[in-house]
Parts: structure tokens; C-alpha cells; sequence
């Protein structure tokens, strides 16, 4: 095992550690939830400030035109597409990830009539099959979904399923998907393929159109640091785009929404996705966290992810041996940018690592979860929280009352 001293001269030598100068990190906290909300980037603060302070204040409704609030949303796109390997005019930033899965799921199973399967995962997050149950009930057509594990995933796929839905990256153990190979089992069989990308983008390299994935949604508050309930993000392959339907037919999808005409004409392209007015303050600190990105390898993000989180399990593994069952995957490429670790009092551990400046979270029954976020994470940060991390487990300090109490959010 390292030791600190030489993890010390690893971030010396980390091309990515000057990143960390770009964000808001507080004085004495090592934040391993980036995986759940990114940290601040000053950028996005300042960014803010100035939309405040003179597009709305002293502009206002002038600045849908003089500031570009109105195109925001194509232009924020484009700059997520370049950063999950989409095309040029494939990627929209708009409404919630929840909303835009609804939308893309809706528009899947209406391109492939007469089927009648939804596949998904079922460790997938909760949302996305609640999203997909809640069509189904809708259309009331015999659309179902059905969910099989991870391992007969792509056994599963035949020329019954209309659409596969799944999270490139698991939420709950961080367990990663063979995009390329689903997607190609998917086109087989003659099925479409979704991509939830929470978990991965801005985490590691993605190939959209490499792969030739049909649609993809994410959101903006995890690895894009756009802030809590930042827009999320949807793809639409150039394929689909003018045969694509939204089941929700706002007026900023309309091809020409300030004509004001009671007929719905569908926008050209990827636009015809949005729904309602853009929320400007939100999109502002997405698109300025954005900057962040400019000029970073997302290979290299990656190449210190793993390293990151091979250091923290050699950690926990070697100082703590039996004290936690690893639940995300050994191999490091078949894993996400997070470790996963079980132990039956994950509640009060977590709270009582919280408490000495190690923030990570929890994940219902048993699960404390640590994201590693390589532009503001250093290896000394790694080192230090499973140190802390170890001396809880030998005090047995999250025994104390105090660590018992639930929160609403975990």
C-alpha cells in the first residue's frame, strides 16, 4: 500500500489536480457524494450572480433576446453532447431526468408498433421503472414492462421488447453495462435502446453515436455540477429525429412558437423535445459548470477514477479486513465511478463519518455508498477517508444515539 507521503507526491503529479481550484469545496470536508450532487464550481456562482444582477434586473423580458436565454437550451445541449459522444444537433438540455425518460420511452415504444415489452433491469433506478409502469398504465394497450437481473439481460432481448431502458452505470452498487454490446443485441432483435446516463456522464468516456444508441437521457447535478435539480438532458439520434413523436406537446417544441397558432407543428430536429419554458436561472450555473470541461480528457477523468477507487477498497480491505462486504463490482471495468461497501448499521456509520468531514451516503437497507469525483477528489482525500473511515469502525463511535435519528434524505 501507498503511504500518504507517496499519495502526496501522486497528486503532485496529477494533471487533473488543478481542476480542484475551479470549485467551492468547504475547509475540512473530504465529499465523496458527488455521485448524488456535484460541488459548486465558482464559475457557476459568478455566473448566476450576473444573470441576477443585470439579464433579469435590468434587462428583463429583453434578455430571452439580448442574453440568448431562449436558445440556451440547444446550445447547453450541444455542449453535453460533446462530452457523451453525440453528433452535432442530437442533444437537448430541458425538464428533469424523469420527464425526458417519459418522453423518450413514449416516443420508443410508438416507433416499434405491435410490441409490447419494455426491458429493463431490475436493480434499475426506481424512477425509470416507475416512469415506464406509469406509460403502460396510461396507454392501457398491453404495454408492459418487465425487468430480469443484470446477468440475463441480454439473453432476455428478443423481437417481443419494443424498447431496453437502463442505467449505464447502476446507482446502488455502481455495476457498469457493455454499452456497445446491449446496444447491438438490442438492434438484433429490432428493438430500440434508451440509456439512463446519471450515473456516467462526466464520469467516464461515453459513444453515443459510436454505438449507435438510439436515446439516451441524463441529469446535470451529478458529474456536470450544475446544481441541486439542475435541467437534465436528452438524446435523440439524427435517425429518429423527424419521425420522433413527444407525447407532450409544449409550445417550445413548436416549430414556430411565437406565431401563437392554435395548431401544433413539431420544431425540426432534436427541439421538437422541448416542453415548456426553459428555467433560466437553473440553466445558467448548468451551462457555466459546463466550462469546467473545457479542455479535459474524459479518459484521464476516468484513468484516476479507477485508481481512486482500486486505493479506497485496498483501503477499507486491508486496514478493515472483514468489517464490510464490498457490493460494487471487483473488476474496476465493470465499475462506475463509485464503491460500494455493506455492513448491516450503514445508517449511523455514514452519519458518524459525515460527522468527522467524510461526506458519502446511504442506500436503503444496507448500503453506504462513495462516489469519487476525480476533478476536486485528491488521493490524499481518498487516503484520509478511509482512515477516518477505519477509526469510527474501531471506536465504535456510530453506536452513539446521535447517529441513529433518519432524515428524509439519505
Amino acid at each position: 500500500m501507498p503511504t500518504r507521503d507517496e499519495l502526496r507526491r501522486w497528486d503532485l503529479a496529477d494533471p487533473l489536480a488543478p481542476m480542484r481550484a475551479q470549485f467551492v469545496l468547504p475547509e475540512g470536508v473530504i465529499y465523496l457524494d458527488g455521485n448524488s450532487l456535484g460541488a459548486m464550481p465558482r464559475a457557476a456562482a459568478e455566473r448566476v450572480r450576473r444573470t441576477l444582477d443585470h439579464d433579469w434586473s435590468q434587462q428583463l423580458v429583453r434578455s430571452w433576446n439580448s442574453a440568448g436565454w431562449v436558445d440556451l437550451p440547444i446550445a447547453v445541449g450541444a455542449r453535453i453532447g460533446r462530452l457523451i459522444g453525440a453528433r452535432d444537433g442530437e442533444t437537448l438540455a430541458c425538464d428533469s431526468t424523469s420527464i425526458n425518460l417519459f418522453k423518450l420511452l413514449s416516443l420508443a415504444v410508438a416507433q416499434r408498433p405491435g410490441r409490447k415489452l419494455i426491458l429493463s433491469d431490475t436493480d434499475n433506478f426506481p424512477t425509470d421503472l416507475y416512469m415506464a409502469q406509469g406509460l403502460a398504465a396510461l396507454l392501457a394497450n398491453g404495454l408492459e414492462l418487465r425487468t430480469v437481473g443484470m446477468d440475463q439481460l441480454i439473453d432476455t432481448i428478443d423481437e417481443r421488447v419494443a424498447v431496453v431502458s437502463l442505467s449505464h452505470v447502476n446507482y446502488r452498487n455502481g455495476a457498469l453495462y457493455d454499452m456497445a454490446a446491449v446496444t447491438r443485441r438490442a438492434h438484433e432483435a429490432g428493438a430500440l435502446m434508451l440509456w439512463d446516463l446519471a450515473h456516467s456522464a462526466g464520469a467516464l468516456p461515453i459513444a453515443l453515436a459510436d454505438c449507435d444508441v438510439d436515446l439516451a437521457v441524463g441529469c446535470g447535478y451529478k458529474y456536470f455540477n450544475g446544481g441541486p435539480g439542475a435541467p437534465a438532458f436528452l438524446y435523440v439520434s439524427r435517425a429518429l429525429q423527424q419521425t420522433a413523436a413527444t407525447p407532450l406537446t409544449g409550445w417550445f417544441g413548436h416549430a414556430r412558437p411565437f406565431d401563437f397558432v392554435p395548431g401544433y407543428a413539431p420544431a425540426d430536429g432534436v427541439a421538437r423535445m422541448q416542453v415548456g419554458t426553459p428555467p433560466i436561472l437553473s440553466m445558467v450555473a448548468l451551462d457555466a459548470a459546463l466550462d469546467v470541461w473545457d479542455g479535459v480528457s474524459l479518459q484521464q477523468v476516468r484513468d484516476k477514477s479507477i485508481r481512486q477507487c482500486e486505493l479506497f477498497v485496498d483501503l477499507v480491505e486491508q486496514t478493515m479486513p472483514g468489517v464490510f462486504e464490498l457490493y460494487s463490482p471487483r473488476d474496476a471495468a465493470g465499475r462506475g465511478s463509485q464503491v460500494c461497501l455493506r455492513h448491516a448499521d450503514a445508517w449511523p456509520i455514514m452519519q458518524a463519518l459525515i460527522a468527522d468531514g467524510v461526506i458519502g451516503d446511504v442506500r436503503a437497507p444496507d448500503i453506504l455508498r462513495f462516489g469519487f469525483t476525480p476533478l476536486y477528489l485528491s488521493y490524499c482525500d481518498v487516503y484520509d477517508a478511509a482512515a477516518k473511515l477505519g477509526a469510527i469502525m474501531a471506536s465504535g463511535r456510530w453506536r452513539e444515539p446521535q447517529f441513529q435519528a433518519r432524515a428524509k434524505v439519505t
